[in-house]
This record gives structure tokens, C-alpha cells and sequence, in this order.
């Protein structure tokens, strides 16, 4: 069950990777970069599932809300907005 998993995490990071750098507008990286970060967390999850250690999980939390609250910073200073 992991493995394919992993196999299908691991094609979501390259097309996810892909958009990054093709992006036309830095919306566009922006959304790549928040869903890059979202499978990374989805990724320390099932770590933490295939390890059985809660540890992991604390970190993705950890992780998703820092990278939360990053994407609202960046979006805010590309919408034009002062901090």
C-alpha cells in the first residue's frame, strides 16, 4: 500500500515541480509552491504512518501551519499590500 502511494506522491511532486518553473505568473508559483508544501506535510503523514511514530505528524502540523501562513504573506505583498 505505501509503495504505491509513494509512487503516486512522487508524480504529484515532479508535475507539481514542473508548474513551479513554467509558471507564467508568479500566482502560479505561488499556488505550486503552497501545493508543494501541502504534499510534502501529506508526505511526513504517511512517514509517520509507515514508521509508527508520532513524531512525524507533529512536524507536518508544525510545517503546514508555517507554510500557511507564508503563502498569506506572499500572496498579500504580490496582491500589492502592505504588511
Amino acid at each position: 500500500m505505501f509503495l504505491w502511494v509513494t509512487v503516486f506522491l512522487l508524480v504529484c511532486i515532479i508535475l507539481t515541480i514542473i508548474r513551479i518553473l513554467l509558471g507564467p505568473t508568479a500566482a502560479d508559483r505561488l499556488v505550486g509552491t503552497d501545493m508543494l508544501s501541502n504534499l510534502v506535510v501529506f508526505a511526513m503523514v504517511m512517514i509517520g504512518f509507515a514508521f509508527n511514530e508520532v513524531i512525524y505528524i507533529d512536524v507536518a502540523i508544525v510545517y503546514a501551519l508555517l507554510s500557511f501562513v507564508t503563502t498569506l504573506f506572499v500572496a498579500k505583498y504580490i496582491g500589492g499590500g502592505k504588511f
